[in-house]
């Protein structure tokens, strides 16, 4: 999982490790921050990010996943 968050946008790349050892993307998220998260800083904006938007995805799966 990647995260790159500036001053008004975020982007995110969820990927997934193959049997050739190889991550290849499998979800990707854009999106321009609202007034409250522009004041965050930059690491609790990528880290509130983590959390919100993969959860759903990432939640009780068979598979190991790293952050």
């Amino acid at each position: 999982m990647k995260v790159d968050a500036s001053d008004y946008a975020m982007r995110e790349v969820l990927s997934m490790e193959y049997k050739d050892r190889q991550y290849r993307p499998i979800a990707y998220l854009s999106k321009s921050l609202n007034e409250t998260e522009i004041n965050h800083k930059i690491h609790d904006k990528e880290m509130i990010g983590r959390l919100e938007n993969w959860r759903h995805l990432l939640k009780g799966t068979k598979f190991k996943f790293k952050v």
